[in-house]
């Protein structure tokens, strides 16, 4: 459905230590670095990360979550403590399963250096 998804950063650098953590636990990356942005690139898509080309500051959705997905709850965890350990902040509940009129998964949710809300979610088959 999607060919790509892109976050805003004030700080490439920064933004590169986190994703290039938490996207090698989904076995993606390193990024490139094409001037002002960077790609995680896979069969399905990308994912990237862009300074603003209009000059002003990048900011985070309210309401939004861009959700990552894994192939096993150990990766989900992993997902989670790179990203704490890289400089993202732990939000809502702690990993581990949920259940909702959606089914079982296995979700943790982080933001990175920039506010961004990001999930990494497994659902059991």
């Amino acid at each position: 459905m999607f060919s790509h998804v892109m976050v805003g950063t004030n700080d490439l650098q920064k933004s590169k230590v986190f994703y290039d953590k938490i996207m090698g636990t989904l076995g993606i990356g390193p990024s490139f670095v094409d001037g002002h942005r960077m790609f995680y690139m896979s069969p399905k898509g990308a994912f990237a990360v862009s300074q603003p080309i209009d000059g002003q500051p990048a900011c985070h959705a309210n309401g939004g979550t861009i959700g990552f997905a894994c192939d096993s709850p150990e990766q989900v965890k992993a997902w989670h403590d790179a990203g704490v350990e890289a400089g993202g902040t732990s939000i809502e509940d702690p990993p581990g399963e949920r259940i909702s009129n959606l089914g079982k998964m296995h979700l943790a949710y982080l933001r990175d250096p920039d506010g961004n809300k990001l999930c990494a979610m497994h659902r059991p088959a």
